[in-house]
């Protein structure tokens, strides 16, 4: 058995190796030290303008916190209105949607007013165009008016001229009128007076109700005063109950 060569040279010992980036000063190592000991640390103490930022900062939230409570306090109680509102805006938007105009046309117009006893009236149409600054020429137009027992007419027509400041509806081709009692009555054109509650035609009437058929020339209907008035020659058909009267 042969013994190891001895690595050392003359059975001396070898020098230590060190690194250098790891060597340090007893200097830098005692520095080092204190700043991880806890005990050598100092609190810093606030100063006065320190103090009175703080306490300003706490001031205003004894104020803002009750204030941002009563805000959402009130918009909870509010929401309820709000919600009501934002529906009917919704509706509104709705119904505005199905209006457009367009180079002085207007699709679904409605007119209000109040005839000279204070009664109000109605007047719509599938399509307006502003001919002048009076002047509306309307397609499939319709007038819905009370009377003063409590009564309604209908008026429709497949076009019309509504004059506004005069309160003028100029009917013609298919005018009907109806009206809640059970009158009916046909005729090619018709001139209505909104304001005076007076429809006047000089073309053929035909007309069914409860009284019976007629056909005649001409007539007045006085809305407001319940008078009929036609033209001949003409005829007439009463119903046998009227017979028997």
């Amino acid at each position: 058995m042969t013994d190891r060569p001895d690595d050392t040279d003359g059975g001396s010992i070898p020098e230590r190796i060190e690194r250098e980036d790891y060597t340090r000063s007893a200097d830098d190592v005692e520095r080092q030290r204190s700043i991880f000991d806890l005990s050598t640390r100092t609190r810093l103490l606030p100063n006065a303008a320190d103090l009175a930022r703080r306490q300003t900062i706490m001031r205003s939230a004894k104020w803002m916190l009750p204030l941002l409570a009563l805000i959402l306090l009130g918009s909870i109680a509010a929401w309820p209105a709000v919600e009501r509102a934002v529906i009917m805006h919704t509706g509104t938007m709705a119904q505005m949607n199905h209006v457009r105009v367009k180079s002085g046309s207007m699709l679904n117009p409605t007119y209000r007013g109040l005839d000279e006893h204070g009664h109000p009236y109605m007047i719509t149409a599938d399509e307006a165009r502003q001919v002048s600054s009076e002047r509306i020429d309307l397609t499939n137009a319709a007038a819905d008016t009370l009377m003063d027992n409590g009564n309604w007419l209908y008026v429709t027509a497949n076009e019309g001229v509504y004059i506004q400041h005069a309160q003028m509806l100029d009917l013609t081709h298919a005018v009907t009128l109806y009206r809640n009692d059970g009158t009916l009555m046909l005729t090619p054109t018709a001139d209505i007076d909104m304001r005076h509650n007076i429809i006047v035609t000089d073309s053929w009437i035909h007309g069914e109700g409860p009284v019976g058929v007629m056909d005649v020339q001409g007539g007045m209907l006085d809305i407001h005063g319940g008078i009929m008035m036609f033209r001949g020659p003409g005829r007439m058909i009463l119903n046998a109950a009227e017979r028997s009267n």
